[in-house]
């Protein structure tokens, strides 16, 4: 129940984060800057420069905007067009993984065995995080090209130092909830990538790996030969051998074999 529980909560917050990460590509003000100045003694007249993924704007202190939208792809600016790509790969990833996800959670009544699911879970958690990654990039190459105009000592002509807008940090914070939501996921397949073993001490400290296959006893096919010598031989070795074989044993045995 508690694993049903925790890949509902990291389906929930996956989804939640790429739908954040979905909405900065259609949203304005990546990124934004004003002028402002006295038009008069009694007027102040502020313009507003923003632009998004799709095209550059100019607002003025009447609300009204003006925009001139990128031309064809082939001659975006070459730091746009990587935005959109990382994007664009990252939301692609970000479908597969919830798909396998989805498919792969035990709330789920497709997808096969608890084996194939766990595979199919942490697969889609693999995604989740390759496509945050992804989209960590894209915000990251848009920062620093605002920051190095931003933060540059002189710059030329014409040129506006700009702000980050409110997209830039919805999709930091989309990306933060889909590696969140995949450790979620991890943690209930952990299991997967590291299985348990149980080991039976016996014999004085020896040990013995518990068989995977059923049907299999704890013996077969893990007795090493010469381990604790030969119990064919005669003499008195073969007796006490068996006689420390006897107290280690927790076997009763019945009259009717004591007398064979």
């Amino acid at each position: 129940m508690r694993k049903r529980l925790i890949q509902i909560l990291g389906f929930l917050i996956t989804s939640l984060g790429w739908l954040f990460v979905l909405c900065t590509m259609a949203m304005d003000y990546w990124r934004i800057t004003q002028l402002g100045g006295q038009g008069g003694s009694f007027i102040i007249r502020v313009a507003w420069y923003w632009s998004n993924l799709w095209k550059d704007c100019f607002t003025d202190s009447t609300a009204v905007t003006n925009c001139r939208d990128f031309p064809v792809l082939w001659t975006v600016t070459p730091f746009i067009q990587g935005v959109r790509g990382l994007l664009m790969c990252g939301l692609t990833l970000g479908f597969f993984a919830v798909v396998l996800c989805f498919v792969g959670m035990e709330c789920t009544f497709i997808g096969g065995g608890d084996k194939t699911k766990d595979k199919l879970l942490l697969s889609g958690a693999v995604f989740h995080i390759a496509g945050s990654v992804s989209d960590v990039s894209a915000y990251c190459l848009y920062i620093n090209r605002i920051a190095r105009t931003t933060f540059a000592p002189s710059i030329g002509p014409g040129v506006l130092r700009y702000d980050l807008g409110p997209p830039i940090f919805l999709g930091l914070v989309g990306c933060f909830l889909i590696i969140l939501g995949a450790m979620f996921y991890a943690v209930t397949v952990c299991t997967v990538i590291c299985p348990e073993r149980q080991v039976v001490y016996a014999y004085g400290g020896g040990t013995y790996m518990v068989p995977r296959t059923r049907g299999r006893t704890l013996y077969s096919g893990y007795y090493r030969p010469g381990q604790y010598g030969s119990y064919m031989s005669s003499g008195p070795s073969y007796s006490s051998k068996i006689s420390k074989l006897s107290q280690t044993t927790p076997t009763k045995f019945s009259d009717r074999d004591a007398f064979v």
